[in-house]
This record gives structure tokens, C-alpha cells and sequence, in this order.
């Protein structure tokens, strides 16, 4: 008898997706959609735009109080969109 090589299919596709350069993409559209659910109803109401670049999340707030008080929350919003990921994705968040 002869043995085969056996991997769990998730571990074959992450493989994958780092050898053809998709899984950082991959992450940050999850890290975009993490942030209604870790957020909450409230301030996804007032969101408008959200995108990355060079590890920062830029999201565009329409309330100034909410605004205000999101840029003290940043720390612990890019720990916990990053804990919802599981990958360190982003280091920084700016609110505008």
C-alpha cells in the first residue's frame, strides 16, 4: 500500500490563497464587513464609506459626536476588527 499525502481542505486553501495573493484582499473586505457587526446597528446607520489602505481602515462618519467619540475608541475598535478577522489586518483606524 502507498501513503497519501492527507491535509485538512481549509489548510490547502489558505495555502492557496497566500501562493496567488488573494488572502490579504481576502481580509480586509472581512475586516470591512466586520465593522457593522462589531459596531453595532447604530453607528453602521451613520457609516458611509470604509476602505483600506496601507493598514489603516479610513471610515467616514456623518454624526460629530459619534465622530468624536469613535476617534477615543480606536484602539479597542482595531483589536476587536482584528480579533473578528483573526489576522492582524489593520494597526490603525481613521475616522473622518
Amino acid at each position: 500500500m502507498f501513503r497519501r499525502k492527507v491535509q485538512p481542505l481549509d489548510d490547502l486553501l489558505n495555502q492557496f490563497l497566500r501562493q496567488e495573493g488573494l488572502e490579504s484582499p481576502l481580509l480586509q473586505k472581512r475586516i470591512i464587513a466586520a465593522w457593522d457587526t462589531v459596531t453595532g446597528e447604530t453607528i453602521t446607520r451613520y457609516t458611509q464609506e470604509k476602505f483600506i489602505k496601507n493598514q489603516t481602515l479610513f471610515v467616514k462618519i456623518i454624526n460629530p459626536a459619534l465622530r468624536s467619540n469613535l476617534c477615543m475608541m480606536q484602539s479597542d475598535l482595531v483589536k476587536k476588527l482584528n480579533a473578528a478577522v483573526g489576522s492582524m489586518v489593520i494597526t490603525e483606524i481613521k475616522i473622518y
